[in-house]
Order: structure tokens, then sequence, then C-alpha cells
């Protein structure tokens, strides 16, 4: 199953969903879809659309999943990466106001760079798909023990 994620943004990421959608129609995606669309108004016959989810439901989605395809979120990306799934990245993008500014193109970016997560613009997605079937992504390990040590060490001093 792929789970697509939108985010919460009051923004409509629609083109991507048109994409998905047409991928879908033409055979390059034939899992089952399953979409957290926020506040995007997109209606399909391929796809399971949902609007806004509980972190648990989020979750559960996510732990389902195959392949999380989503928005750039940092908080999308760490939970997929957190639960070792594989991560499309396709950030919304300033110029099509789906977002007030290209921060989530930088963080996809900065993820891919890294090894995370393969990075893509729409017009990729179908290169991205193909490519994901062999992609492995490089494993997160977490720091947060490490950095609340530092934090404990620094006020203990």
């Amino acid at each position: 199953m792929i789970f697509v994620t939108l985010g919460t943004q009051d923004k409509s990421f629609k083109r991507l969903l048109e994409k998905i959608d047409e991928l879908i129609n033409k055979k390059i995606i034939k899992e089952e879809v399953i979409v957290q669309a926020g506040l995007t108004v997109y209606e399909s016959k391929n796809m399971k659309i949902l609007k806004l989810l509980s972190m648990e439901e989020l979750d559960s989605y996510i732990e389902k999943c195959d392949l999380l395809i989503t928005h750039a979120g940092v908080g999308s990306i760490m939970n997929a990466l957190e639960k070792n799934k594989k991560v499309i990245a396709v950030p919304r993008r300033r110029e099509y106001k789906e977002h007030t500014n290209n921060h989530q193109l930088q963080i996809a970016e900065e993820f891919s760079r890294m090894g995370y997560i393969l990075k893509a613009e729409v017009s990729e997605l179908e290169e991205k798909l193909k490519e994901a079937k062999t992609f492995k992504g490089k494993k997160y390990i977490s720091n947060n023990a490490k950095f609340c040590q530092i934090i404990k060490d620094f006020i203990e001093q």
C-alpha cells in the first residue's frame, strides 16, 4: 500500500494528487493508494481520500504502508524514517501557491542529500517510483538520548 500525506496546510496540493491519479490510470501505480489530504479537496475513484487523521490513525497507516509519498514536512518524514519506511518527498512549492515559501524544497533536498529519502518534483514522480523499488535509504538513528544527556549535563553544571 502507498500512503500519501499532504499535511494540514490551508493551501491545496491538488497537483500531486492529479499526478498520482494519472500514474494509477497508466498502471504505473498498481498498489492501493490511501491519502491523508488535509484541507486539499480532491475526488478520485482510484484512491481512498481521508481528510484529517488523529496521530494514532496516521501512525497506523504509516506502519502499514510499503511506501510513503509526503509533502516534505519534517514531521511526516521523521515519522516514516523512525518506522523504517521508504519515503518519496514531493515538496509543496511557493510558485504554485501550495505554500508561502520553498522551505519544503530545502527540507527534501537535505534529507535526500544525506541518503534518507528520495526527493521528487511532481513531474519526476514516475521516475522516482521506479527508483524506490530498489532504494535502500540510510537507516535513521535517533540522537534524542544523547541530546537530552547534553542538556542534562549542562543544567547540572
